[in-house]
């Protein structure tokens, strides 16, 4: 595991709280986040449960979802990991954890394909596979309802 190295104390507070900075950036993150008695998966779905519990919905939570997401806890292991939290933790402070997660296991906004790409940036929207017409086109086409007043009025994209 590579070595986790924190300078986020030190850098919000070094010169306010200096002590409390060494102790987040040498102690928490650089002792005990750096042991190797635990893997580093498994430390970061117990930090998202600890602050879901307390109901910490903040910066720091988002923090911790996202390293988890980069340790490699699926979007199906987080879910699961809050769902079971929350009959424990509280219903509430599960969606607030789940409202956070979806923005970090969002794969819509990973997965821009080129039909989105391009739909981002046309005025009419592209639509849905054209299956009932396919048969007039060749390749995939998409239509999308852009009027419905007196005529009906569609986009066709090829």
């Amino acid at each position: 595991m590579e070595k986790i190295i924190q300078t986020a104390g030190r850098t919000a507070l070094g010169n306010f709280a200096p002590e409390f900075a060494h102790y987040n950036d040498d102690v928490l993150f650089g002792e005990n986040w750096n042991n190797q008695d635990m893997d580093h998966k498994t430390r970061c779905i117990i930090t998202v449960v600890a602050l879901m519990s307390l109901g910490v919905t903040d910066s720091s939570l988002k923090f911790h979802l996202e390293n988890a997401k980069k340790a490699g806890v699926t979007k199906k292991e987080i879910a699961a990991a809050v769902t079971h939290t929350a009959f424990y933790a509280g219903w509430p402070k599960g969606w607030a954890a789940f409202n956070m997660a979806k923005e970090v296991w969002n794969e819509e906004a990973e997965m821009v394909d080129a039909k989105t790409a391009h739909e981002n940036s046309m005025i009419f929207p592209v639509g849905k596979p054209n299956d009932g017409f396919a048969q007039y086109f060749i390749g995939q086409s998409f239509i999308a309802p852009v009027s419905a007043e007196q005529v009906g009025i569609f986009n066709v994209l090829k």
